[in-house]
C-alpha cells in the first residue's frame, strides 16, 4: 500500500470517530462556514511526502500531512476540507485550525478577501484557546501577525510580520524543516518587486536546495524552489527541480503547472506546452469531481501558458483553439479569481498582437464570463492595450486616443492604493500608458517623442519582474521599441533592443524573427542567416502559416 493510499485509509478511519469529545470552541466552529466533503483526486493519487509530527491524535496525523502536502502544492480548497477533517475527528488539535487559516492566506496569489480574513482570525482565536505544544505555539502566533488587526493594517505589513514571525522559529528551531520551508516562503512572498537583486528571493531558494538533498519527495519544497527563481537570470537554478515537481505532486494540477514558469522563463516552449496540457487535463478532471459548475481556475491559468508557448513555435492553430475553447465559456470558479481575469484578456490580446493582426486587435472584446471584470484594473488594461494597438498601427489615432484615455484611467484607480500589489499593477499599465503614447507620437509624424517615450516604457519594464501569474508581458517593450527603430529605419538600435529583449525572454518568436529582418537590412547576410535559422529551429516540426516562416525559408533557399 503505498503513502497516499494510506493516508487515504486514515482519512476513511478519522471520520468515523468519535467526534463527542467536550470541547469549548464546539459553538464557534460551528458558526464557521468550513469546507467539508471527500478530497477531490484525479489520475495517480500522490501530492509528495511529508511528516510533521503534532501532540494531536495519533490517528489523525497522516490526514494532516495530507493536507499539509495539498498545501504545499496550493490546493487550498481541498487542503481546507483536509485540515477540516482533522478536526472533526480531533477538536483539539490546534494545528488544524492553524492549518485552515493557511489555507486562507495563499500568499503567492491574491491578497485574501473580507470574509477569508475573518474567518482565518477566528480560527486563530479558537486555536489559541485550546491546548498547544510549544512548537504549535509557535506556528499559531507566527500565522496570527499576518491576521491580527487585518480590519486597519495593510496587506503587506501584515505579511512582512508574519515573515519575522517564521524567521525566528526558523533560527530557533534548526531542526525543524517545515520552519524553514514555510519561512522561505514567507521570504519569496514578502520579497519587493522592484528589487532586482532578487536577495530575498535567493535567500529563499538556496535554503530550500539545502532541505531538498534531504527530502527529495517534499511538494513544498520543490515548489518554492520554482517560484524562488522565476526570474531572468537566474530561472536556470530552478530547472532541475522544474522537470521533477509534476513527478512528485502528479495529482495536484498546479503541480503540474508550475514547472512551466521555469521553462517559460528558459524559452523551453515544448516541455511548457506538454506540462500545462497535463495541468488543464487534471484541472478538467477537478472540476468535475468537485462538485462546482464551471472550469476550474487553474484551467484557464495553465491555458494562458499554453498559448504563449504555442505562440512562439508559431502554432497559431494550437493557440485558436485555445482562444475557441476560452469564449465558449461560461461559468468559472472561485469566482472573480484574478487569474481568470489576467488570462480572459492576455489571451486573446496575445493572439492579436504576437501576429500584428492590426484589424483584429482593434476589435477585441473580452470573453463573456459569469464574472465581474470591475475590480481588476491592471488585467482589464491588457485587452485595451491591445485595442489601442490596433487602432493606432491602422492609423487610427482618434480611436486610439479614446483607448490611451482608458489606460489613463485604469492607472489612476491603482494609484490609490499604496499596497505593493497595487503599485506593481499600476507600474504595468504605466507602461502600456507609454508605450501607445510612443506609437501615437510616431503616427503623428514625431520620431523622436516617439523613441524617448519608447525609452521610457523600457526602463519601467526593465526596472521591475513579472507578477507570477503571467507568463510574460502580451507584448514586451524591448521587442515593441526594436520595432519601432525598425519602422524608422534605425536597424542597428533594433539589434540592440531585440538582443536585450531575447537576454529577458529566450527564444521569443518575433525577437528572432525582428533580428534577422535588421541584419538583413544591414547587410549582414551570415548574421541573418543564423537568425532565420534559429526561427526554423525554434517552430520545429510545426505546420506553421506564419508568414515570417515563409521569409525564413525563402531567405534561405530551403
Amino acid at each position: 500500500m503505498n503513502y497516499f493510499r494510506t493516508i487515504l485509509l486514515c482519512l476513511l478511519v478519522i471520520s468515523m470517530a468519535c467526534s463527542n469529545k467536550e470541547q469549548t470552541s464546539s459553538i464557534a466552529v460551528s458558526d464557521l462556514d468550513l469546507k467539508r466533503g471527500d478530497i477531490a483526486l484525479c489520475g495517480n493519487p500522490e501530492f509528495g511526502q511529508l511528516s510533521f509530527s503534532l501532540s494531536c491524535q495519533v490517528n489523525s496525523r497522516a490526514s494532516f500531512d495530507l493536507a499539509l502536502s495539498l498545501l504545499h502544492s496550493f490546493e487550498y480548497a481541498e487542503a481546507e476540507k483536509a485540515f477540516v477533517k482533522v478536526i472533526d475527528a480531533d477538536p483539539e488539535c490546534a494545528m488544524a485550525y492553524w492549518g485552515v487559516a493557511m489555507s486562507l492566506y495563499h500568499s503567492l496569489w491574491a491578497p485574501p478577501g473580507k470574509e477569508e480574513l475573518q474567518k482565518g482570525a477566528e480560527l486563530l482565536k479558537i486555536a489559541a484557546d485550546l491546548p498547544q505544544s510549544e512548537r504549535a505555539a509557535a506556528y499559531i502566533e507566527a500565522l496570527n501577525a499576518f491576521y491580527w488587526n487585518w480590519e486597519t493594517v495593510d496587506h503587506d505589513t501584515r505579511q512582512k510580520r508574519y515573515e519575522k514571525k517564521m524567521e525566528a522559529i526558523y533560527l530557533n528551531q534548526k531542526n525543524d524543516s517545515e520552519a524553514a520551508i514555510f519561512y522561505a516562503l514567507a521570504l519569496r512572498a514578502s520579497a519587493d518587486p522592484s528589487d532586482l537583486t532578487f536577495s530575498k528571493q535567493k535567500e529563499a531558494g538556496e535554503l530550500l536546495y539545502k532541505l531538498f538533498e534531504k527530502q527529495p519527495n517534499h511538494p513544498g519544497i520543490a515548489h518554492y524552489i520554482i517560484h524562488a527563481y522565476d526570474y531572468p537570470g537566474i530561472a536556470n537554478h530552478a530547472l532541475v527541480t522544474a522537470r521533477r515537481y509534476a513527478e512528485i505532486a502528479p495529482a495536484s494540477a498546479h503541480a503540474q503547472h508550475m514547472p512551466s514558469h521555469i521553462f517559460t522563463r528558459l524559452g523551453l516552449w515544448q516541455e511548457s506546452i506538454k506540462t500545462n496540457i497535463n495541468s488543464a487535463s487534471s484541472a478538467v478532471c477537478y472540476a468535475q469531481g468537485s462538485g462546482n459548475e464551471g472550469n476550474w481556475a487553474q484551467e484557464i491559468h495553465a491555458m494562458d501558458y499554453l498559448v504563449y508557448a504555442y505562440l512562439q513555435i508559431g502554432d497559431n492553430k494550437k493557440a485558436l483553439e485555445q482562444y475557441d475553447y476560452l469564449y465558449s465559456m461560461k461559468k468559472i470558479f472561485p469566482l472573480n479569481h484574478f487569474a481568470v481575469a489576467y488570462t480572459a484578456n492576455a489571451i486573446p490580446a496575445r493572439i492579436a498582437l504576437e501576429n500584428k493582426n492590426w484589424e483584429q486587435a482593434s476589435q477585441l472584446t473580452r470573453p463573456a464570463l459569469d464574472f465581474d471584470y470591475a475590480p481588476f484594473h491592471w488585467e482589464q488594461s491588457i485587452l485595451h492595450f491591445a485595442r489601442a494597438m490596433g487602432f493606432v498601427r491602422l492609423g487610427n489615432v482618434d480611436t486610439a486616443t479614446v483607448e490611451l484615455n482608458q489606460l489613463k484611467s485604469f492607472h489612476q484607480n491603482l494609484k490609490k492604493d499604496n499596497s505593493a500589489t497595487a503599485t506593481y499593477k499600476a507600474n504595468q499599465v504605466l507602461i502600456e500608458v507609454k508605450t501607445v503614447e510612443a506609437w501615437l507620437e510616431y503616427a503623428k509624424g514625431n520620431a523622436e517623442a516617439a523613441k524617448v517615450l519608447m525609452a521610457e516604457a523600457v526602463a519601467l519594464e526593465s526596472g521591475t519582474s513579472k507578477h507570477p501569474v503571467t507568463p510574460g508581458e502580451v507584448l514586451p517593450a524591448l521587442q515593441l521599441q526594436g520595432d519601432l527603430l525598425m519602422e524608422l529605419s534605425d536597424y542597428q538600435g533594433a539589434v540592440a533592443a531585440y538582443e536585450s529583449d531575447l537576454i529577458r525572454h529566450p527564444n521569443r518568436f518575433n525577437s528572432l524573427y525582428g533580428l534577422a529582418v535588421a541584419h538583413k537590412k544591414l547587410g549582414y547576410k551570415e548574421e541573418a542567416s543564423n537568425y532565420f535559422g534559429q526561427l526554423l529551429d525554434l517552430v520545429g516540426g510545426v505546420s506553421s502559416e506564419r508568414k515570417e516562416i515563409e521569409e525564413a525559408k525563402l531567405y534561405l533557399n530551403l
